[in-house]
């Protein structure tokens, strides 16, 4: 990876002949009701000059991260995944290894669960939960946040708990970007971004706007919040992909994503779009147990499409 070229730091695949997405429910997602593969992800990849991606997991059962994992083990474009493990099980360092020695198990970079969909919003601060992401920092891994606003200062307990994780936060908490109400959304982001084993992914906005009424300069004040609160050696770039075209395609919101950071030097976009997302991810390295304690788990363009 030289040059200009991107890494792809969050994107998703699924094969509904071969696994469900219960998600996918409702006339707003419809268009996201069939198949999307790594053989559809390449050519929009290619056009949009990314060389290396991270695939991330969509739904909480055991068997698709084996998949993914076997995905990636045969793929050119696909560096890293995150996955799935149960992080309540008593054996969550068990399951991790178990993941590792599986075809493309070295390509395991982290964990992710849909806190989004959890009730309690303080689901990230129960003591099994803290004895999972304990294993998942022990082995090295990252964990990728998917949270929704009122579940982001939960998030900030768990990252200051938990020192030795790196939690990536995706999509930046889910800004309330299409009703604009975003003064508590950025307050408590800017404590989660206070913490140093925090980065954030500049991914998903697209779909946090007006549903087909949105411009380009409505992300601004959320991707601002998020350079000022993290910096530009704490940010990644992500398509999510295929969930962005509900909005926008796959190079537009690369495009996107460069007018948001075109107050950025040459090296702080080379370290937003590649760089940053090989040093969480270890992209390419093998993946080692993390040294030393964890932590204890305590109690204006206008848009054009």
């Amino acid at each position: 990876m030289t040059g200009r070229q991107i890494v792809d730091a969050h994107h998703h695949v699924w094969d509904l002949d071969t696994r469900p997405q219960p998600w996918i429910s409702g006339e707003a997602l419809a268009p996201l009701a069939r198949s999307f593969t790594a053989v559809d992800l390449a050519p929009e990849a290619a056009e949009a000059g990314v060389v290396a991606t991270v695939v991330v997991q969509t739904v909480c059962v055991p068997e698709e991260t084996p998949e993914l994992l076997a995905l990636a083990d045969g793929s050119d474009l696909i560096a890293g995944v995150v996955g799935w493990t149960d992080l309540t099980a008593p054996g969550v360092a068990d399951a991790i290894a178990a993941l590792r020695e599986l075809p493309g198990g070295e390509r395991l970079v982290g964990i992710r669960h849909q806190v989004q969909e959890e009730p309690d919003p303080e689901w990230l601060l129960r003591p099994d939960v803290q004895r999972g992401l304990l294993a998942v920092a022990e082995a090295g891994l990252a964990y990728d946040l998917v949270v929704k606003p009122h579940q982001l200062p939960a998030a900030a307990l768990a990252a200051a708990r938990l020192t030795g994780l790196t939690f990536v936060l995706d999509h930046l908490g889910k800004p309330p970007i299409a009703d604009g109400t975003l003064a508590p959304w950025a307050a408590d982001l800017r404590r989660l971004a206070a913490l140093p084993n925090t980065v954030g992914k500049l991914s998903g906005l697209v779909t946090e706007a007006a549903p087909g009424r949105w411009r380009t300069a409505d992300l601004r004040p959320s991707a601002d919040t998020a350079l000022e609160a993290f910096g530009p050696q704490r940010l990644l770039f992500g398509s999510d992909w295929p969930v962005c075209t509900l909005e926008a395609g796959y190079a537009e919101v690369t495009r996107i994503t460069r007018y948001l950071v075109d107050g950025l030097s040459a090296g702080e976009k080379d370290a937003v779009f590649r760089h940053n997302a090989v040093r969480v991810y270890g992209l390419g390295a093998p993946r080692r147990p993390a040294q030393g304690r964890a932590g204890p788990p305590g109690p204006q363009p206008t848009r054009t499409t």
